[in-house]
């Protein structure tokens, strides 16, 4: 391994020594301390965060160029590490409070951020391979986590069948690109094509069937059947961090696989994505009408969410917008990846044993019993509609403006009508909370508190000045090398 190898992965690296060494020394911490876990790995967490950040500016790539580090790569890790942070911030005091608290729950979540990190620097489908199943293998565990729990375990094996069968299709199609071009290095897949030596319909057909991979790993339509079952039987705070972890790698590895791998293939695919893009806000907005569990109904929603971020990959052939919908779909997975902490936040606060406190119903009477947390859970609720004044809404607006652009106003319209309809279920929380009478129980624990006033407070903060973040993310520029 050279220096640059070294320097391309350095937060990689770190993360990884430090997870393996975390599961070494949690041996050595008694079971009444398992909080000493956490700290470490959020020590972790922020030392590689703090490399990460240090890498700002930096490119390049290592190990004979299947891994890159551009600013793309540098942002989506940033956001990727600031959710690891969230994500044990909200799983602290519920692992305790269910009787959970197992020193492996930080150490598999600390290995699948390696995995999403992989993913985001990833310039080989070899490599983008790999990463999926580092990123999926722990979280398969932690979907069963709260085992002997039988909803916890069905959702732990549904979720790692669908993933292998997921998987499946992946190696396939990227077996198929091999065969069309000679290689699964990105940069030697454009230069097969620009130099018309690939077979072009055998390129397609392994596009699309990379494309349904990671349509189960993002949950789109119609690759989301597992959702709801895995998000509802799930340990909640293994759910939130699924819900943004796992979409914004898959997103990332779709944003550099499509845009610099695949873009001579934008008027075969752009249809294809149209349609996923439209059917996924579609499904997921209209059965969220008729949930009464929070937990499925944010499943719902997280599937609707992939359906708006799928509207960045719709311009993707037309170089002149390209850019700004790489940055309009990183900045919304920012303002989602929020948004989802804070409300399930609000979710394990309510959240008692044996799965009380998760229905809609049981938030009667939040705004008047817990008035901070009714009010938190309202941003995100907005947010998550794209109401002002929310980051979410933003978001929104910065989609819907690249879609236009690139000349497809007639999705950005069903986007428009979509973020309507969601309106309804998530403002029917909303009226549950304040205008029906109940005596809700929730939880007032310090770190998980911090957690979701954080999050309300930048969603709503960020939403008035959101161009320093957009700027940020105009910059996280695609590269190959």
């Amino acid at each position: 391994m050279t220096q640059l190898d070294f320097n391309t992965l350095l937060p990689l690296i770190v993360l990884t020594v430090w997870a393996c060494a975390l599961l070494i020394v949690d041996l050595f911490i008694p079971k009444a301390h398992k909080g000493w876990t956490a700290f470490l790995a959020v020590t972790g967490l922020a030392l590689t965060l703090g490399l990460t950040l240090a890498q700002l500016g930096a490119s390049g790539s290592g190990f004979s160029g299947m891994v890159i580090l551009d600013g793309f790569s540098t942002f989506v890790n940033a956001l990727l590490l600031m959710s690891g942070l969230l994500a044990i911030g909200l799983a602290y005091g519920y692992v305790k409070r269910m009787g959970l608290e197992r020193g492996e729950f930080y150490t598999l979540t600390l290995f699948s951020l390696a995995g999403m990190m992989l993913m985001a620097q990833a310039a080989d489908l070899v490599i983008v391979f790999l990463a999926l199943e580092l990123l999926s293998i722990p979280l398969y565990v932690l979907a069963a986590f709260a085992r002997p729990k039988l909803d916890s375990e069905e959702a732990g094996l549904k979720y790692f069948l669908l993933g292998a069968f997921a998987a499946g299709f992946v190696v396939y199609g990227i077996a198929l690109v091999y065969g069309a071009t000679g290689s699964t290095a990105l940069n030697a897949i454009v230069a097969a094509v620009t130099e018309r030596s690939a077979n072009l319909t055998l390129l397609t057909v392994g596009a699309a069937l990379i494309l349904v991979g990671f349509g189960f790993k993002v949950a789109a339509v119609p690759f989301h059947m597992w959702t709801p079952d895995v998000y509802q039987g799930a340990p909640t705070a293994v759910t939130a961090f699924m819900a943004a972890g796992a979409k914004i790698a898959g997103f990332a590895a779709l944003l550099r696989v499509f845009s610099l791998a695949f873009p001579s293939l934008a008027a075969d695919l752009t249809p294809v994505l149209w349609a996923l893009s439209m059917l996924t806000m579609l499904v997921g907005n209209l059965l969220a009408i008729s949930q009464t569990n929070i937990k499925r109904l944010l499943a719902y929603s997280s599937i609707a969410h992939a359906g708006y971020i799928l509207m960045a990959f719709v311009p993707f052939g037309n170089q002149e917008v390209q850019s700004v919908s790489v940055a309009a779909g990183l900045f919304y997975l920012v303002a989602y990846a929020l948004t989802n902490f804070g409300s399930w936040g609000v979710v394990i606060a309510l959240e008692q044993k044996e799965g009380r406190g998760l229905e809609i119903s049981d938030y009667a009477g939040l705004g008047r019993k817990y008035p901070a947390l009714a009010a938190a859970m309202t941003i995100f609720m907005l947010s998550l509609t794209g109401i002002p004044p929310t980051l979410g809404l933003v978001g929104k607006f910065y989609l819907f403006r690249a879609v236009m652009a690139g000349g497809y106003t007639g999705l950005a319209v069903i986007g428009v009508l979509t973020s309507l309809i969601s309106a309804y279920y998530y403002l029917r929380v909303v009226v549950t909370m304040y205008m029906r009478e109940g005596e809700p129980e929730a939880m007032q624990e310090s770190w998980l508190n911090l957690t979701w006033g954080l999050a309300a407070i930048v969603t709503v903060v960020f939403s008035f000045v959101p161009s320093g973040l957009f700027a940020w993310a105009s910059q996280a520029v695609l590269k190959l090398f």
